[in-house]
């Protein structure tokens, strides 16, 4: 595919070729200077418009290692889907009992959102107050594992 030559068509013949006196083209002072220079003076509209004003910057980036992102689970999530587990294989029908363990599904912890129906026994590596006590009055019972 061909470039456009229209622009350089119409200049040819001027001296200057569109770029004003033949002193302006000769360094970065026709513009202003180069790159970010002057935005804290005769270019900080631009730079406030280009968002890279350095007085704007606020707070921090936490550090990888110190990032604990933890998996969760509801027990409503748990009841409703407890006979889909147990016909993919994550979980067992022993004795009326739904046995869990939530290690397998790379879930950590059990939060107590949502209404337990069903006798649950769950392993996981941490329960909220509410979830362990829902699942203990539906007569299942919680088992925390030290990761």
């Amino acid at each position: 595919m061909t470039s456009k030559k229209t622009n350089t068509k119409k200049f040819r013949g001027s001296r200057t070729c569109g770029g004003g006196t033949t002193k302006n083209r000769r360094g970065a002072g026709n513009r202003g200077g180069r790159g970010r220079c002057g935005e804290n003076a005769h270019h900080a509209t631009r730079a406030l418009k280009l968002g890279y004003f350095r007085g704007h910057q606020r707070g921090f980036t936490r550090p990888l290692k110190v990032i604990n992102d933890v998996s969760i689970v509801n027990v409503g999530e748990l009841d409703e889907l407890a006979d889909q587990l147990v016909e993919d294989g994550f979980a067992e029908l022993q004795d009326g009992a739904y046995v869990i363990d939530l290690a397998v599904l790379d879930i950590d912890k059990v939060l107590g959102a949502g209404k337990v129906s069903k006798k649950f026994s769950v392993t996981a590596a941490g329960f909220s107050a509410s979830a362990k006590e829902k699942i203990e009055s539906a007569g299942g019972s919680c088992t925390e594992i030290d990761e």
